[in-house]
């Protein structure tokens, strides 16, 4: 992983992922996905301008079933025109991706690796789960295959609550429920480290692990997603909140890795059929000034990277192992 020299000031990162329409759309049960609807052209120049007006080079998470269209390949070449880091979100964003076996897992990679590539962006060198899901034999494969890490994991004890919101307004089946049942973890997952740490792979390996980061100590997400459902009910207490979250990260040595969505920057327009998800009665414009004035905070107490950057630095200071088994592991299914 290549980059700059190493700043002095504490580092931190903001990521997107690029989950698109119909990945939505899947996970809850709606039929229509299958015909892969799309939101991309709409997302891509907003999220460009966003990073571009704060002078950011960030990461951008892309599925590999979009890279292959001609929308999705459009955006991946004009993310990495732009600087932006392109990372693999697997191929086709199923959230209960701890459940495959190591060979589908292999295929996830591979595929959105080439798709990536054909799409005019380098090899990715970082992962991050659908839905925070991450296993051991994921894990043992971004490292046999040259990842430099992976950002999957989600320290809060909010899952089961999280999951149960989304399921309420769902059309699913009970296998599909059954399916869906570690939908962003379980409360065990508030117990996983805040700080970026390594997974220690059977055979000598190692994983850098970079957590998309919870507020220190209460472990509750400060993301863009949960910052804009806090600012539909109250503007001046989103600020407060989040304004407290970067306090505390300084407070704990922690270097934020802020984690952004699609819908973060898009409304009920750009996606009509998305109107159970949170903050989706806020226009759009709203939306990106919130997201702008975090990215902005964020800026006056740290020196803001893509998470590809962040975990080189990371690296290159050092950092202590962690054995992926017991509680703190990655969920095995």
């Amino acid at each position: 992983m290549r980059g700059g020299p190493i700043v002095a000031s504490p580092v931190a990162s903001v990521s997107l992922d690029m989950d698109n329409l119909w990945s939505y759309m899947k996970i809850h049960g709606d039929p229509e996905w299958s015909s892969r609807p799309s939101y991309l052209d709409a997302l891509t120049p907003r999220m460009l301008e966003l990073f571009g007006a704060h002078g950011l080079t960030a990461t951008v998470f892309v599925v590999g079933a979009d890279a292959v269209r001609d929308d999705g390949a459009r955006a991946v070449g004009a993310i990495a025109d732009a600087g932006h880091e392109v990372a693999n979100h697997s191929f086709e964003h199923e959230p209960w991706l701890h459940r495959y076996e190591r060979g589908r897992l292999e295929e996830e990679l591979e595929r959105t690796e080439a798709a990536v590539q054909a799409a005019g962006a380098p090899r990715p060198v970082g992962f991050r789960g659908p839905g925070y899901s991450l296993s051991p034999d994921l894990v043992g494969l971004l490292a046999e295959r040259g990842y430099s890490y992976d950002a999957s994991t989600l320290p809060t004890w909010i899952g089961p609550l999280a999951r149960a919101y989304y399921f309420r307004s769902a059309s699913l089946t009970p296998a599909q429920r059954s399916e869906r049942g570690a939908l962003f973890g379980s409360a065990s997952e508030g117990l996983r480290p805040v700080h970026p740490y390594r997974w220690k792979v059977d055979g000598g390996g190692d994983l850098l692990e970079l957590p998309v980061t919870t507020m220190p100590l209460l472990r509750v997400p400060m993301h863009a997603s949960y910052l804009l459902q806090l600012h539909q009910s109250s503007p001046r207490l989103a600020r407060a909140y989040f304004d407290a979250a970067l306090r505390a990260c300084r407070l704990r040595g922690v270097g934020p890795s802020l984690l952004l969505h699609p819908l973060d920057l898009l409304d009920a327009r750009d996606a009509p059929r998305l109107g159970f998800f949170p903050g989706m009665a806020l226009a759009a414009t709203e939306k990106v000034g919130v997201v702008a004035r975090a990215l902005g905070a964020m800026q006056r107490h740290f020196t803001v990277v893509g998470t590809g950057e962040h975990a080189r630095q990371l690296l290159c200071r050092g950092v202590a192992r962690h054995r992926p088994a017991g509680r703190a592991g990655p969920r095995a299914g």
